[in-house]
């Protein structure tokens, strides 16, 4: 009977050992969203909209304040986070390139050990996912509404299934049908949820399509800028509020032409009367800039008010089913977002309101409650961080750094005082020169290399990145030092001198054709 007793002890004991049971390895739970500038969430003090469950998150936990982003634009930052590596590395540099799948993510390697993985939402990496148990992905860029989305079937292979629905709201009934009935209960979770939301043209779902319209948007400081205090670039781009906005982003035709009956109806009832009182008002010069502003930053935070509400449906959830307690949440964008500073939407450059990413992580039991963290973060150290929480070591060629020391309200010794950035996607849309550099946070130093033209700017005394103080006398050593600084840096990253060449997109097969005799 003892002999019996002490087997069935060291089987207990065995089992008990298990990584999934015994360790307790916490879950992770990546919310992500596209487009979504730091300054429309509330608990980063935006004064144009309110976000109660994001700030939930920062209230239960840390927010960062200087979260930078290693290249302003969607798929490559999502390519960095995948790989730990700048964009010249893992190869995924501009948009409309496909993304090696096959490379080495921190995905497969949590996969590996013994974490179930699973991706909901937007991938826009134009290739299908790899180092997932589960994915269910929109197709491209995808809708607003009515998403066809990708999955696998049977058999492994991806397979594109239609949707009825605010595509906001599908990802969210997705990402709590995958927690409640479909990963596999026995194992820590890694699940990445993807929005498409807030990214263009900006498309309310029905809860939303009238929210703000009895209220008058504060213009941000810089609407109005000239961009007379720099070179040329910030001049040159095409990403302006007063002339680059389409009808189509300002929901002055019918709109989205997917849909169904009952949607369109809703979507009618809303634009139509706006509208038309548009029509007869007539606008012109500073005026039409002005109503361009309210409509575009209306349907910009109306997309991000859905985001905020299907967020708190799975906050609410973790709480409820007791997942909380050992699950981090991270919250976080693909980059920042111009929201009518400087006039302009969209990203791509090192300026602050595009650099800036949001990024907060309530851990309980470890981070701080109410917390708020400055040193200089970025989506390149996402990957090891999350290897980091699993206890998987990070592999050498990785070239972040784990965020966990941080989470616990240390920060190590030799933590990053510059950051480097780098954007290279020209020509291309909007017309921003590629541009690389350096900041420390109070000053930054940018080189728009194709112009062979440079900008210096004093943050603290210029917050809004108006005057380039490049090759003035008072700013001489500052300058000096962060040339050495961004030459240091270009070495340490390993970034090449010559600019990666987009691979050729491949053609589609062509049938044969005869031979000409």
């Amino acid at each position: 009977m003892k002999f019996i007793s002490r087997i069935a002890l060291l089987l207990l004991a065995g089992w008990l050992a298990t990584p999934s049971i015994a360790s307790e390895r916490p879950n992770i739970l990546f919310v992500f969203t596209d487009d979504h500038a730091a300054h429309a969430i509330s608990a980063y003090g935006s004064k144009i909209n309110t976000t109660p469950h994001m700030d939930r998150i920062a209230s239960e936990g840390m927010l960062f304040e200087k979260c930078y982003v290693s290249n302003s634009i969607c798929g490559p930052s999502r390519a960095v986070i995948l790989t730990g590596k700048h964009s010249h590395l893992n190869g995924f540099f501009r948009n409309g390139i496909t993304f090696n799948g096959a490379q080495q993510t921190f995905p497969k390697l949590l996969r590996k050990a013994g974490y179930t993985t699973a991706v909901i939402g937007k991938w826009h990496l134009g290739s299908t996912p790899t180092g997932f148990d589960y994915y269910d992905v929109l197709k491209g860029q995808g809708p607003y509404y009515n998403p066809p989305m990708i999955t696998a079937d049977g058999n492994g292979n991806p397979v594109t299934k239609p949707h009825t629905g605010y595509t906001t709201d599908i990802i969210t009934d997705k990402t709590l049908a995958w927690l409640k009935n479909d990963r596999d209960e026995k194992k820590p979770f890694m699940l990445m949820y993807q929005h498409k939301a807030p990214h263009r043209n900006w498309q309310p779902g029905p809860a939303h399509l009238t929210t703000f319209d009895d209220v008058e948007i504060p213009e941000p400081e810089t609407l109005w800028d000239d961009y007379k205090g720099r070179p040329s670039a910030a001049a040159e781009q095409a990403m302006t509020i007063a002339r680059h906005l389409s009808e189509n982003d300002l929901k002055l035709n019918r709109g989205p032409n997917n849909l169904t009956p009952e949607q369109r109806k809703l979507w009618e009832a809303a634009y139509g009367p706006k509208n038309e009182a548009f029509r007869k008002a007539n606008l012109q010069g500073e005026e039409l800039v002005k109503w361009k502003y309210q409509r575009y930053i209306k349907d910009y935070l109306r997309c991000v008010q859905s985001v905020d509400d299907n967020l708190g449906r799975v906050l609410d959830y973790l709480d409820k089913s007791g997942l909380a307690k050992n699950t981090i949440v991270i919250y976080s964008s693909d980059q920042g977002w111009y929201l009518g500073d400087h006039g302009w939407y969209d990203k791509r450059w090192m300026y602050e309101e595009s650099l800036v990413m949001p990024l907060l992580i309530r851990w309980p039991g470890v981070v701080k409650p109410g917390s708020r963290n400055s040193d200089i973060v970025s989506n390149l150290d996402f990957a090891q961080t999350f290897l980091d929480i699993a206890g998987v070591k990070s592999p050498a060629d990785m070239q972040g750094t784990s965020l966990v020391p941080l989470f616990k309200g240390h920060t190590p010794k030799d933590w990053r005082t510059h950051f480097y950035y780098h954007y290279y996607e020209f020509p291309g849309a909007h017309s921003v020169a590629r541009h690389y550099g350096v900041t420390n946070g109070r000053h930054k130093l940018i080189h728009f290399y194709q112009n062979n033209e440079w900008e210096l700017f004093d943050l603290k005394k210029d917050p809004n990145e108006l005057q380039s103080v490049y090759g003035n006398s008072d700013y001489k050593t500052i300058q000096s030092d962060l040339l050495a600084e961004l030459k240091r840096l270009r070495i340490h990253y390993k970034v090449p001198e010559e600019d990666p060449v987009p691979p050729k997109r491949k053609r589609p097969n062509q049938p044969n054709r005869p031979k000409k005799k």
